[in-house]
């Protein structure tokens, strides 16, 4: 029978190193933060700092604190993990506009000089354009929700530490890339139309949904592993994946309706605005250099 090894979040020098990261984004963000505040035309809200912030906790919360280690015993807190880091957090930060504020963190007499017109520069255009094609974005997204949920490779990713790291950087990059068509941070360019996007985020309730589907009515344990946890029954292993199922079932759902009716909303509000200007809810804003 299998063991489940995991990492101490209080002692691994990985968790250490995402911790103190963290710490170091939040800061240089409200250094950035409290430069842009006295002009009016680039003063990012309190309401973008407080999303931004709160989807650094959550990143913390589902990375390295002590709630973490639970996803190896029980997959409704393994889904919970993933929901926080593919879904809630990416999309948190991103309303927070974080390169505007991370940019004008960097002194003037720094790198800024050099990093402002490098986002103008034709082949650093064409490949943002690429890892923000909508296609790419749901694909990359779908990939990781499908191969890690695969039930040899999720094994094998609750055995090993080191592909347990590296299955949660998947996962938030992936989280980041699937926002991005939606939320269009700076330095995106705003897309002449926004109503495919309400079909962008359909589609990726489809893949979800199969999934959860699966896990709440499947009659066997898909992950052996948790029946081998302490404790544990194949009964209760079951009930736990069926809660598991449902948690992702309802969250997805809810969590793409959200953003899907406020750009409906808008778009039937200002058919004509939203091709002159970013949305103050779901797009970034420009920047000044």
């Amino acid at each position: 029978m299998p063991l489940v090894v995991h990492l101490d979040s209080t002692t691994s020098p990985v968790f250490i190193a995402i911790g103190l990261f963290t710490l170091l984004a939040a800061i240089f963000y409200l250094r950035g933060c409290h430069k842009l505040r006295l002009d009016p035309d680039t003063c990012i809200p309190v309401s973008r700092i407080a999303s931004f912030l709160t989807g650094l906790t959550l990143l913390c919360l589902a990375t390295i604190s002590p709630l973490a280690a639970l996803d190896h015993h029980f997959l409704t807190a393994h889904m919970a993990k993933h929901l926080l880091l593919m879904t809630i957090a990416p999309a948190l930060i991103l309303l927070g506009d974080p390169l505007r504020s991370l940019l004008h963190a960097i002194p003037e007499t720094s790198w800024r000089g050099t990093l402002v017109p490098a986002f103008s520069w034709s082949p650093i255009q064409r490949l943002g354009k690429f890892f923000s094609n909508p296609a790419l974005c749901w694909f990359a997204a779908t990939t990781a929700l499908i191969v890690w949920h695969i039930p040899t490779i999720f094994s094998r990713a609750l055995q090993s530490p080191a592909l347990h790291v590296f299955e949660q950087i998947t996962f938030v990059s992936a989280g980041f890339l699937f926002w991005w068509p939606v939320i269009q941070p700076w330095p995106a360019s705003v897309s002449r139309s926004r109503w495919p996007i309400l079909l962008y985020l359909f589609l990726a309730t489809l893949p979800c949904d199969i999934l959860s589907a699966y896990l709440t009515f499947c009659d066997r344990v898909v992950y052996p592993l948790y029946v081998a946890m302490p404790q544990a029954s194949s009964f209760s292993a079951l009930r736990d994946q069926e809660l598991a199922g449902a948690l992702m079932w309802a969250s997805i759902t809810l969590l793409y309706l959200i953003p899907a009716a406020v750009l409906t909303v808008r778009l039937l509000e200002r058919p004509t605005l939203e091709n002159q200007r970013p949305s103050p809810v779901l797009d970034g804003h420009a920047i000044k250099s």
